[in-house]
């Protein structure tokens, strides 16, 4: 099988080069999209540069998921963030943990690289959330089945929450697994909003999100400084 990245970006001249470069490395990826949502700085060039696809539309998360999958031509879309860095075996761990022909798609491990402190608790956080509630978030590099994602109508087009939303569509056509690599990412959102500053802001979001509030509401809380 054949894997097709999709980088959703918005002013990400700063960390999408590396971000490029490792994914680049990975052999088992065919293809880079980058999804950008009308960047004014250099990311467009550098994505150009690094022999990225490029597709461009309006800034919404789940929108930017939706256009690059929509292109993709690979056997699996696995979405990464921009800030998100990748080891080279992530695809071959990716594709072990999709032999099994229930499992529809994943996620992989995630730790944070600045700071390292970050990271405690964070492999078992991630396999709790897999094995209990069947669910990762994004920065874990989710990965699913093309077919699959076009039967469930793709990535749903919101502004926030897109994988929740994502994560409980693929739930309802099979399995979801954790692969044996793990990503590291960007801390700086805790550097720039402040460590419980961040964690309360998204654990106050999540909870709205599983009351029924909408992702246009809870995206206006989510960037108020």
């Amino acid at each position: 099988m054949t894997i097709s990245v999709v980088v959703p970006t918005w002013n990400e001249e700063v960390e999408l080069p590396e971000t490029l470069r490792r994914l680049r490395a990975v052999p088992e990826v065919k293809e880079i999209i980058v999804s950008d949502a009308g960047s004014i700085d250099q990311t467009v060039q550098l994505a150009r540069e690094a022999h990225a696809r490029i597709v461009v539309g309006s800034r919404s998360r789940g929108g930017q998921l939706r256009r690059g999958a929509e292109v993709a031509t690979g056997e699996v879309v696995w979405f990464v963030h921009a800030d998100t860095w990748v080891p080279l075996p992530a695809g071959r761990a990716i594709l072990e943990a999709l032999r099994d022909p229930s499992v529809v798609g994943g996620a992989c491990f995630k730790e944070f690289r600045d700071p390292p402190w970050l990271t405690q608790g964070s492999a078992w956080r991630c396999d709790f959330r897999m094995r209990w509630f069947q669910f990762a978030y994004g920065d874990q590099g989710i990965f699913v089945r093309r077919p699959i994602l076009q039967q469930i109508g793709g990535v749903a087009d919101v502004p926030l929450m897109e994988e929740f939303q994502l994560c409980s569509d693929l739930r309802l056509r099979g399995k979801l697994a954790l692969a044996q690599t793990t990503l590291t990412t960007s801390a700086r959102r805790f550097r720039q909003r402040g460590l419980w500053r961040t964690y309360l802001r998204m654990g106050w979001i999540n909870l709205r999100y599983h009351f029924g509030a909408r992702p246009t509401d809870l995206l206006r809380h989510y960037e108020r400084e």
